[in-house]
């Protein structure tokens, strides 16, 4: 179903590769550093089976 509060004509689509050049591009002058993953001490069982599973399918979270 489509939104009712949006449409193409009022929301501009962002392609995601033009989105991650710019924020690279963005990130590199500003010269901030690559910012630590979360260690993930924190996590909830059924979110480490969540990972796990995503993970066992080749995919990289």
């Amino acid at each position: 179903m489509a939104s009712k509060t949006s449409s193409p004509e009022t929301q501009p689509v962002i392609d995601m590769a033009d989105l991650a050049t710019c924020l690279a591009a963005r990130r590199a002058k500003t010269g901030l550093p690559d910012l630590p993953r979360n260690t993930g001490t924190r996590r909830t069982p059924s979110k480490h089976a969540l990972l796990k599973a995503i993970e066992d399918l080749g995919g990289k979270w």
